[in-house]
């Protein structure tokens, strides 16, 4: 049995394909296949279904696959310890981040980041919250930049900065007669909402009380907060926008903000990783650097 079997069989569990799996092993297929079944047979187990489609680990393969991704994790580590002593930040990193943060918090570090650190390849990736954590598990992401509490024992979380909450609204709009929004104030009509799927959209729901929310009569499904903006703009009706996101706002829209009286309701955001992670000096300096970056006056930082 070697490693490079174990990363094979991992790879077809994650892609569940041969032909992908050996892609991603920048191996050929027959390579790869004939290395499956090498140690299948030294193993006397059948680790994969070949007979569905997508192909399948059997029962025992899901077990021993299990395994190989804690043994490959540990193997890892190895190299990741060197450099450490050596003092080096370098390699690959690969984050994920969620839809309502990338355009407003990547801006503010990434350039930074690479500049300290010319020997790191980052490879960014924007996705829902459930697929960065679904990576992370496959070991496809190092790292990811989430709202959090996740509430799953499988990952640690390093928190960064709590996010205020505010009010956008139309021109003309009864929110803007207010100088601040208290939660009741959100039963107001004509609320614009994100797409399924979305944290943020949760965290509205949450705040505004399902049971009084009088949604805007255009029903659009977007994953976008500029789109929301936009719309309101034309269409009328408010929404819920995290701080980041008003920052850049021309005067005329920073106009239509309103924020919260009293407590304000914020979301946490964290790093996160599988509980067994690797390049803990890159996630660090990473960490580091996503603080040294962050407009203080308009956040705070979250316990460790």
């Amino acid at each position: 049995m070697t490693l490079t079997q174990l990363e094979y069989i991992v790879a077809i569990d994650t892609h569940r394909h041969f032909a992908t799996a050996a892609e991603h092993c920048h191996v050929t297929q027959p390579t790869l296949s004939m290395q499956i079944q090498k140690l299948e047979d030294e193993l006397g187990v059948l680790l994969f279904d070949r007979s569905k489609q997508p192909v399948v680990p059997t029962e025992t393969g899901q077990l021993i696959v299990a395994q190989a991704r804690e043994v490959l994790q540990t193997s890892r580590r190895i190299p990741e310890m060197a450099r450490e002593s050596r003092d080096e930040v370098g390699g690959e990193l690969r984050l994920g981040i969620i839809p309502t943060l990338a355009p407003y918090l990547l801006p503010h570090f990434i350039s930074a980041f690479m500049k300290r650190h010319p020997s790191v390849t980052v490879h960014l990736q924007e996705m829902l919250t459930d697929q960065i954590t679904e990576r992370l598990r496959n070991g496809l992401l190092d790292v990811g930049i989430v709202v959090t509490p996740l509430r799953e024992s499988t990952m640690t979380e390093l928190p960064l900065f709590r996010e205020p909450f505010t009010v956008y609204a139309a021109e003309g709009h009864p929110l803007l007669e207010k100088t601040l929004i208290s939660p009741p104030d959100l039963a107001a009509e004509g609320l614009w909402l994100l797409s399924e799927g979305h944290c943020f959209r949760e965290q509205v729901l949450n705040l505004c009380g399902a049971s009084r929310i009088r949604e805007a009569p255009l029903q659009y499904e977007t994953g976008s907060l500029e789109t929301l903006i936009k719309l309101i703009d034309r269409q009328g009706g408010f929404t819920l926008l995290p701080e980041l996101a008003t920052l850049d706002l021309e005067p005329v829209r920073q106009a239509r903000i309103r924020r919260f009286a009293g407590e304000q309701p914020a979301r946490d955001i964290s790093l996160v990783m599988h509980r067994s992670f690797l390049k803990r000096s890159l996630i660090n300096a990473l960490r580091r650097e996503i603080l040294a970056h962050l407009p203080q006056a308009a956040f705070r930082q979250t316990p460790g």
